[in-house]
């Protein structure tokens, strides 16, 4: 199943993605006399995400075909998936490759990772901005995953049971101030617009193989970068598994999990996030500097 978070009447609205549009949650409340929680926040936090699922691969996924109340792909509009997880959590340098980008060593002991707050948060289409305080900001294209339920301490194998999906990033980084000094992460990672995600959430029985998974950061229509998930230093299980070793995970929480490759980001440009048998995230870039937007 795929879910999305979409824009109707000035409001944000979850909503079921098929091949033909997308059906609001309301919509579909309406007319089977369901009840589902209609954000996606509050779908995935109240637990109803499983019990959705199971509804839709038994009976749902045929309701939904003769569905009359169908948003045209044409006509979505898409927000980021919610606007206030408890946590996002970074994950820095997991390909070998894009280690070597930055002339660093890539960890091997432990995932070198970092958190952001939700103030960074932007959707589909939203405008990445450039803050004055940098010259040379990137746009990184990686893999999210979302938990979907309270969890502490579970192993890689029980790590699959514990989450809600997966959804494409594009994550920001100033790297000329990260350059300054490695405690500057945070600041280089927090500035307003720095981390985009959506348009749909993926639920893993839509994944064959989340290991087979490639992920591309492309700029300007051009592919700057490609790497397969198998190839992270940490995988996504172990990632799970280790954060929840940290501090107690709850449901929507999110853990991006590195890129295959970050690339400058100029005023004007054009990036997005592929990843294999998703909706591609596209974000335009504009430069505060340049074109004096607040």
């Amino acid at each position: 199943m795929k879910l999305a978070t979409i824009k109707r009447y000035g409001q944000e609205k979850a909503a079921i993605i098929i091949q033909e549009g997308a059906i609001l949650v309301e919509s579909l409340n309406r007319n089977t006399n369901s009840s589902w929680a209609t954000g996606l926040f509050d779908i995935i936090q109240s637990g109803q995400l499983n019990r959705m699922k199971e509804w839709y691969q038994i009976e749902g996924k045929s309701q939904l075909s003769e569905f009359h109340e169908i948003i045209p792909k044409s006509e979505i509009e898409y927000a980021p998936l919610y606007r206030h997880p408890r946590k996002i959590w970074g994950i820095g340098l997991n390909y070998v490759e894009h280690a070597s980008d930055l002339s660093e060593k890539a960890p091997n002991t432990e995932p070198a990772s970092f958190m952001k707050p939700d103030t960074t948060i932007i959707g589909p289409n939203d405008t990445i901005k450039i803050p004055h305080q940098s010259e040379r900001t990137t746009a990184e294209a990686e893999l999210g995953v979302i938990i979907g339920k309270e969890c502490k301490n579970v192993s890689e194998e029980e790590a699959p049971d514990v989450i809600a999906g997966f959804t494409t990033i594009i994550d920001m980084t100033a790297e000329d101030i990260l350059e300054h000094n490695p405690r500057y992460l945070t600041r280089s990672k927090s500035f307003d617009t720095f981390f985009s995600f959506g348009p749909e959430l993926v639920t893993p029985d839509e994944v064959d193989e989340v290991h087979d998974l490639n992920v591309s950061t492309v700029i300007n229509g051009e592919l700057h970068r490609k790497n397969i998930v198998s190839n992270m230093t940490f995988r996504p299980w172990h990632l799970v598994s280790f954060h929840s070793k940290v501090m107690t995970l709850l449901p929507g929480d999110i853990i991006s999990t590195g890129t295959p490759g970050a690339v400058v980001i100029r005023d004007g440009d054009v990036v997005e996030c592929h990843i294999d048998g998703f909706e591609k995230l596209t974000n335009q870039v504009k430069d505060l500097k340049v074109s004096n937007v607040r």
